[in-house]
């Protein structure tokens, strides 16, 4: 009991004895690489532990530098807000718009009945659905757009997989209505009965043709003479598909999001980051990132399909293949309900027309404004080069929602958002975060942590780039896993940038897969919201999540490997030394061995 007691009070605790343990840091060492070493550790744990909320973890920085005299209040003030935060608010406009007026599930039920119903259609159309959203919607907002729908689908599967076997046993007894059948029976003597009962070869017949028309499935016919008692699951067949349906779901919209700049938070930490400490450098851009990130995208996508197939559906793949003249009884079902999903949207609405087309036009400008390999729309300012990024784009057409009418009302007219629609999408808690890592990371550099723990690191540079970019993404995969992804991308940028200084390594060498690798979060439940959302529906296991996301993160990782050795050497010059990152010179820069990479 009064273990329980303390377990009650254990955040309280760690917030009080967390400063105190590590106190003797700034004490006994008293310079500023202490004292920002301090600062560091301490929201490290806070947020590992989530003791505090990690947004009000964000803000230590702007108390403690100012003590410390790292930065002055008013500097730590001024890093807090970027342009990172300008561009959220134009895409959260545009997210707003879409979701207000359901594009995005007009979208998503568009995708998954192109595809088809077949199980193993069913999870490919569903991913790709949910990471096409996921690319311009948060993470979150797909998952809970898209999981409604499919759960849906799930609930169908599971009733029309009963009135299949009730079919089933009509058609092995000869007639279409088992309640009559029985009375027939308790009437007729055993002559009677055996007359009515259906003859071996049609029996033979219909139940091989219903298993034979149901592949993309495990063969377990045992479990379909057995009752299955885990949850409303009427075979162990539908529990597994519902199984591989969610992690779908969860799966794909961390790899969609990955795919765009604005498409998850740690990259629009990593690109702001590129833009502070890297101002020279101009090929980190919405064009280039999802060149080289939507391949790895859909390497991933497609091989963690096969891996969930694989392990929830079984190694039978022709299925796929079949026409919708060979669909089954409750794949038959599925597609109706798809269709009268589809058709409840009734004809596309003005609102969800103008929201496309702003959709598109920010895309399209996004990708044209340097695009790299020819003048952008950017040149037409060349008195004013830098000046405009994909947050000005993005805040142009976002002030649009508040301005185009939507619909007339008694008093006037309401325009395709309302600031009460924006405030309830904009996620503020990032924008405190993302801030706090702006700060933090300025902190670092300011009193010396970052070269720092750069020459601690060096003998990581005695192994070949390949290996110690391997070692980074494995660190930080492992590391996401128990804390949020914004603030694991804002405690490595800080350290990874410097390191890769100290070795005579680009930067974005190192930076890039860690960016991506923050994303391949797929272990645990709590690892982040969309896993959290999915196995709120209660069709996953602990157990089950870790079995997929072992072999997800290991596609993951090796897909990101192949593309920084291959395209991306080519897209972002990685295999050079940068002018625009600085000669980190080092007290045993002479130890320093330069390294070939490889090609």
């Amino acid at each position: 009991m009064k273990f329980q007691g303390i377990w009650i009070y254990r955040r309280l605790i760690l917030v009080v004895l967390t400063p105190l343990l590590l106190l003797p840091i700034p004490l006994v060492i008293n310079t500023k690489v202490a004292e920002c070493a301090f600062t560091l550790l301490v929201m490290a744990v806070y947020w590992l532990t989530e003791a505090l909320p990690v947004s009000v973890t964000a803000l230590i920085p702007a108390i403690l530098f100012p003590l410390f005299g790292i930065m002055k209040s008013s500097q730590v003030a001024a890093v807090f807000f970027k342009d990172f935060h300008l561009l959220l608010t134009g895409v959260i406009c545009l997210a707003t718009a879409i979701e207000k007026w359901g594009l995005h599930r007009r979208i998503a039920l568009g995708l998954i009945t192109l595809v088809g119903v077949n199980p193993g259609r069913l999870m490919l159309g569903s991913m790709v659905g949910c990471a096409f959203l996921s690319m311009w919607l948060s993470n979150t907002s797909a998952v809970a757009m898209v999981m409604p729908i499919v759960e849906a689908v799930i609930k169908q599967i599971i009733s029309a997989e009963g009135e299949a076997r009730e079919q089933r046993k009509r058609a092995l007894t000869g007639t279409s209505n088992m309640g009559l059948q029985l009375d027939e029976m308790d009437r007729q003597d055993e002559k009677a009965k055996e007359k009515a009962s259906f003859e071996p070869g049609p029996v033979e017949k219909v139940d091989f043709t219903f298993e034979e028309m149901d592949l993309g499935f495990p063969d377990d016919s045992e479990d379909q003479r057995t009752p299955y008692t885990q949850g409303p699951y009427r075979t162990k067949q539908d529990h597994m598909l519902c199984k591989g349906l969610s992690l779908c779901i969860a799966y794909s919209a961390s790899l969609g999001g990955m795919t765009t700049l604005p498409g998850t938070s740690p990259n629009l930490i990593f690109a702001e980051y590129m833009h502070a400490f890297y101002p020279g450098c101009t090929s980190v851009n919405f064009g280039n990132w999802f060149i080289f990130c939507l391949p790895i995208s859909i390497i991933v996508l497609l091989l963690s399909w096969v891996w969930l197939h694989w392990l929830y559906l079984g190694s039978n793949f022709r299925s796929v293949l079949y026409s919708e003249s060979r669909y089954t009884e409750r794949e038959a079902a599925v597609a109706k309900v798809l269709r009268e999903e589809y058709s409840s949207l009734g004809p596309i609405r003005r609102q969800e027309i103008i929201s496309m087309v702003i959709f598109f036009i920010m895309v399209v400008l996004w990708f044209t404004r340097e695009p790299g390999f020819m003048p952008g729309w950017a040149a037409l300012f060349p008195d004013y080069a830098g000046y405009a990024t994909d947050a000005t784009v993005a805040l142009l057409l976002g002030l649009l929602f508040f301005i185009i009418p939507a619909q007339t009302t008694s008093d006037g007219y309401e325009t395709l958002i309302t600031w009460k629609d924006f405030q309830s999408c904009m996620p503020w808690e990032i924008c405190l975060l993302v801030g706090g890592g702006f700060a933090l990371a300025e902190g670092t550099q300011r009193s010396g942590l970052s070269p720092w723990v750069a020459n601690l690191m060096v003998p990581l540079g005695e192994l070949p780039p390949i290996a110690t970019v391997s070692i980074v993404c494995v660190i930080v995969t492992c590391i996401t896993e128990v804390a949020s992804n914004s603030a694991t991308i804002t405690i490595f940028l800080p350290i990874l940038g410097p390191l890769a200084e100290s070795i005579n390594v680009n930067p974005l060498y190192m930076l890039i897969p860690a960016t991506l690798s923050v994303s391949f979060s797929f272990l645990l439940p709590s690892a982040n919201p969309p896993n959290a959302i999915v196995f709120s529906y209660g069709h996953l296991s602990t157990w089950d999540m870790m079995k997929a996301g072992l072999g997800v993160n290991a596609i993951s990782v090796l897909a990101v490997l192949l593309a920084t050795t291959t395209w991306g050497m080519a897209l972002f010059s990685l295999d050079t030394y940068p002018d625009w990152a600085p000669n980190h010179t080092i007290s045993n820069s002479s130890a320093l061995p330069v390294f070939s990479y490889p090609h």
